[in-house]
Parts: C-alpha cells; sequence; structure tokens
C-alpha cells in the first residue's frame, strides 16, 4: 500500500506573468481575473510584470525556463503568433507552450491629446499624407497588434507614418500626455482619458463600434478595411499533465463567467473569447499560418 499519493493541486499560489507594465488594460483585466480565479483553486495567484519585446518576452522565457507544473503560467499575447515570423527567437510559440483557456480580445483604439490639431482620424492621415514620414504614433510594440493595424492603415492609406515602440500602454500613455508623441495605437487602458477629457479617441478598429463611445466609427466604417481584435489566453510551459490544465482551465472558465468577471470586461470595453485548450491551440496553429502572410505583406518578415 506504501505509495505516497502526490498532493493535490495546487498546494501553493500560482503565478501569472502579464508581459505588460503594470496599469495598463491587460495587467487590469489579469488582476481582476487572478482574484476570481484563486478563489476556485482555493490558492492566491500572483501577478507578475515582464514587459518587453512587444509582449513576448515574459512567455518566452516562462517557456524556456519554468517547470512545466502548472505553477507559473502566462498570458499569451497575439505578438507570440508573429515575432517569430520577424525575428529570430529562442522559443516555437506552438510546441514549447500548453495552451490552457482562451479569455479575451482586446478593443483598440487611436487616441490623441485633448489639444490636439486632429479632432478626426481622417484629418490625422490628411497630414500624414501631406508630410510623409513625419506625422508619428506610438504603440505597444514592434510587431504588436497595435502597431501592425497601423501598418495595414498606412498601406491601405498609402502614407508613411513614423511609428514609436514602448515597452507598454503605460509608458505609452505618459508620453502622449507628456507632448512626446502625436498618438497612440493601443487597447482600451486610454479609456479613463478619454473619459476624464485628457485625450480624444478617433477610431477604433473592431467589428462593429463600441457600446461606451458610440459615436466614434470603427476603421472600417472610415473605409480603411482594418479590424482587429487581437484575442489572447493563459498558457503554460510545453508537457504539462493534462489533469492539471484541466484544473486551471476549469477555475479560469468559472472565473470568466462570475459576474464581478462581467465588471472588467464592461470598464475595459471587451468581450469575453472562451476557447477550450483544445480550441486556443487549434486556432494559434491556424493564426501563426495566417499571420505569417500578413507580415511579408506588410514587408516586416524576417530578411
Amino acid at each position: 500500500m506504501g505509495t505516497a499519493q502526490p498532493q493535490a493541486f495546487p498546494n501553493k499560489p500560482i503565478t501569472i506573468i502579464v508581459p505588460w507594465p503594470a496599469g495598463g488594460s491587460t495587467d487590469r483585466h489579469h488582476r481582476a481575473l487572478a482574484e476570481i480565479a484563486g478563489k476556485y483553486l482555493g490558492q492566491q495567484i500572483i501577478i507578475e510584470n515582464k514587459p518587453g519585446a512587444g509582449g513576448t518576452l515574459g512567455p518566452g522565457a516562462m517557456a524556456l525556463t519554468a517547470k512545466p507544473d502548472g505553477y507559473t503560467i502566462s498570458q499569451f499575447p497575439m505578438g507570440m503568433l508573429r515575432v517569430p515570423h520577424m525575428q529570430k527567437v529562442p522559443w516555437n510559440p506552438i510546441t514549447d507552450f500548453t495552451f490552457i483557456i482562451g479569455i479575451s480580445g482586446y478593443t483598440f483604439g487611436f487616441t490623441v491629446r485633448a489639444d490636439s490639431p486632429y479632432k478626426t482620424f481622417n484629418e490625422y492621415i490628411d497630414a500624414a499624407r501631406k508630410n510623409p514620414g513625419k506625422i508619428d504614433y506610438g504603440s505597444t510594440g514592434i510587431g504588436t497588434s497595435p502597431h501592425l493595424l497601423m501598418e495595414e492603415v498606412s498601406a491601405n492609406a498609402k502614407v508613411q507614418l513614423n511609428h514609436i515602440p514602448f515597452k507598454g500602454n503605460a509608458d505609452l500613455m505618459q508620453a502622449l500626455l507628456g507632448g512626446h508623441v502625436m498618438a497612440q495605437s493601443d487597447a482600451s487602458g486610454w479609456d479613463k482619458f478619454v473619459d476624464n477629457g485628457q485625450m480624444r479617441l478617433l477610431v477604433t478598429f473592431g467589428d462593429k463600434r463600441t457600446k461606451r463611445w458610440p459615436q466614434v466609427p470603427t476603421a472600417k466604417d472610415l473605409g480603411y478595411n482594418v479590424v482587429s481584435t487581437s484575442p489572447y489566453g493563459l498558457v503554460g510551459p510545453k508537457g504539462m499533465d493534462p489533469a492539471v490544465v484541466n484544473v486551471l482551465h476549469d477555475a479560469f472558465k468559472k472565473a470568466l463567467d462570475d459576474p464581478k468577471h462581467a465588471e472588467i470586461m464592461a470598464q475595459l470595453n471587451q468581450d469575453v473569447w472562451y476557447r477550450s485548450g483544445e480550441d486556443y491551440a487549434r486556432w494559434a496553429r491556424e493564426t501563426y499560418v495566417k499571420d505569417k502572410r500578413l507580415i511579408e505583406r506588410l514587408g516586416l518578415a524576417m530578411k
């Protein structure tokens, strides 16, 4: 009889790596989600901010160094499926990860300071047409969705914009408010600044207008033909025990359905994008192939 049963998972706190600075929309979402899921797991979930490399530094480091025991997991942003087509990375975005659950997608918008001369997105694009390469905007990094969607817009509008990459949305907001960049392309961490009159929201990039700012046109409304929601979820290192993956999946699924979670989703103007681990992995494989074509079309592929 003498075999000891392994202790049930989880029996200590779990860490989620958020590969963006504290205070941005991804950080706000994961802190709220971690608090709710922690109750269902019966363990505290700790958020560790690890920004850098367009959101790929944190998950990449986890894949290479963390044990696949379920105690270290990470947000998996779209950049993970794009950056490898643009530069050499030491990890594979499909085979080096265990996909746990798909969670949400961003509401992307383009904002300027409230005192900006640009009252509409078309005015901003017209300025770029008259001054090629002189009109700038910041994003959360090279190869991130806010960067690539603006590359698509400028290609479709046949204008040249000057892109300035930042580590994450907290730094980017400060630069815009301080007048160091003219505009920013980012997920809805700008919500508070738009609501309190410090920033003006010129356009959003969803399939339809947002519930919270219905007066603001989408890029599709304006004829730029770009729609981006950039889904994300949670992953662990490769080789995780399926039983542990199920425990994590079930706790986070309950958290997604929790009324408290609906409150943060409404604040960030995001929708739930639930996918099981299997469906999420399949989506990642398909997107990896599809986004290779996008990166090649934009002329950003690794030479």
